[in-house]
C-alpha cells in the first residue's frame, strides 16, 4: 500500500474530527438541522477513516497456511463496511433529522456561526480533497480523472475522494439551506437541506458498495494491463499461441496472473524454462503490480510441459 494513500486518509481524519466538533457546537447555538446533519456526516467520515486505516493494516499481514495469497482483500472488506456506515448512519440519520425538522420546524437563530463554520469546513475539506487528488494523480492512467477514480483498485484513495467530494457538496447544500431559511424566514429550507444531504450520502454509499463488491468478488486488472501482457507474451518467438490472460486483484497493488500458453513443438525443457523466466521478468518489469504469475505450458500436440 502506497504511503500516499495513508497520508490522504490521515489528512481526511484530522480534518473531519475538527470539523465535526465545531459543526455540533454551531448547531447547538443556532438550532440548524442542516448543521446537525453536517456534524453527523463529519463524525461518520472520521470513523470511516479509522476503518480504512484498520483495513490497510490488516491487508498487509503476511500469507499463511489458511490464506496463501495473503490478506490483501481485507481493505476491500473494510471499504464495504465504510460504505454501509455512510448509507446507514450518514444518510439515514441525515434523512431522519431533515424529516423531523420538516414535521416540527424550529425557528433559526443568528446564522453567523453557521456561516463561519461552513466556510472553515469548506477550507479544510477542500484541502483534504486536493491532497487526495494529488496522491491519486501520481499513479492514475491515461483516462479522464473520474473514469480513473471509477477504475481505481485502491479504496484508500477513491473512498477519500468520494467522501470529500460529498462533504464539499453537502456543505454547499447546507450553506444554501441556511441562507434561504433566513432570507425567507422559513425553517423548512433548513430541513430540506438536511434531506438533500442525506440523499447525497446514500448516493455516494451505493457507488462505494458497488466498487467494493466488484473488488471483493475478484475484479480483473485494468484492460490496458491485460492487453499489454497479451501482446508481450504473444510476441515471444517461442510462443505459438495463448489464451487471453486471466487476472485478479488480490490487493490494490497486487495482481494475480494466470496464462494458458501453447509453445512451439520443437522447444526443449531448458528453452521452456528460460522462456518462462524471461516472460515473468519482462511482465513484472513492465507491470510491477503483477506479483504472482502462473503459466500452464503446452506444446503444439496439446501435451502439457512440466517444468522442474
Amino acid at each position: 500500500m502506497a504511503k500516499g494513500s495513508k497520508l490522504a486518509i490521515y489528512g481526511a481524519l484530522a480534518a473531519n474530527l475538527g470539523i465535526a466538533i465545531i459543526k455540533f457546537i454551531a448547531a447547538a447555538f443556532t438550532g440548524s438541522s442542516a448543521m446537525i446533519s453536517e456534524g453527523i456526516h463529519s463524525t461518520v467520515d472520521s470513523g470511516n477513516s479509522l476503518l480504512l486505516l484498520l483495513g490497510i493494516s490488516r491487508s498487509q499481514k503476511a500469507p499463511d497456511v489458511e490464506h496463501p495469497f495473503g490478506y490483501g482483500k481485507e481493505i476491500y472488506f473494510w471499504t464495504l463496511i465504510v460504505a454501509v456506515l455512510v448509507f446507514a448512519l450518514g444518510g439515514g440519520m441525515s434523512l431522519y433529522e431533515g424529516i423531523s425538522h420538516l414535521q416540527n420546524p424550529t425557528p433559526l437563530k443568528d446564522p453567523t456561526w453557521n456561516y463561519i463554520v461552513l466556510f472553515i469546513s469548506m477550507a479544510f475539506e477542500g484541502g483534504s480533497l486536493l491532497f487526495a487528488i494529488r496522491e491519486f494523480n501520481k499513479k492514475k492512467g491515461i483516462h479522464g480523472f473520474w473514469k480513473e477514480v471509477r477504475l481505481s483498485k485502491d479504496p484508500s484513495l477513491f473512498a477519500v475522494i468520494y467522501e470529500e467530494s460529498a462533504a464539499l457538496t453537502g456543505l454547499a447544500i447546507a450553506l444554501l439551506g441556511i441562507f434561504l431559511g433566513h432570507y425567507f424566514n422559513n425553517p423548512l429550507f433548513d430541513g430540506a437541506a438536511s434531506i438533500l444531504i442525506g440523499l447525497l450520502l446514500v448516493f455516494v454509499a451505493v457507488i462505494m458498495v458497488v466498487e467494493s463488491k466488484n473488488l471483493l468478488v475478484g475484479e480483473s486488472a485494468q484492460l490496458d494491463i491485460v492487453k499489454g501482457i497479451y501482446q508481450l507474451v504473444n510476441n515471444e518467438p517461442n510462443v505459438f499461441s495463448l489464451y487471453y490472460p486471466v487476472t485478479m486483484h488480490l490487493a490494490p497493488n497486487e495482481i494475480l496472473l494466470a496464462m494458458d500458453v501453447q509453445f512451439k513443438k520443437e522447444i526443449t525443457i531448458q528453452e521452456l524454462n528460460e522462456t518462462i523466466h524471461k516472460l515473468e521478468t519482462e511482465i513484472k518489469a513492465l507491470y510491477p503490480d503483477v506479483k504472482k504469475i502462473y503459466i500452464e505450458a503446452n506444446n503444439l500436440s496439446g501435451r502439457k510441459l512440466i517444468t522442474p
